[in-house]
């Protein structure tokens, strides 16, 4: 199961690829967001110095995406 918020934001953007492309990283390493912390992943967040960086590219692009879509949704 993918974990979220990143599994989301990567789709939304175009995929690992593309959004490796837009952050300077490595496709791995912005695969690994979507990964359990245990397996070298983020647990499903986007590290926070890519932030500005992925909505900005949203914005120009006219992708909807804001600040609240990285927050982790916590379902009780």
């Amino acid at each position: 199961c993918a974990m979220e918020p990143a599994a989301s934001i990567i789709e939304r953007l175009g995929g690992v690829t593309h959004v490796a492309s837009i952050v300077g990283l490595h496709r791995t390493r912005v695969s690994n967001w979507k990964r359990p912390r245990s397996v070298g992943g983020t647990d499903g967040r986007v590290p926070q110095d890519h932030h500005l960086k992925l909505l900005e590219h949203a914005r120009e692009n006219g992708i909807p995406l804001s600040a609240d879509d990285f927050l982790p949704v916590h379902l009780s």
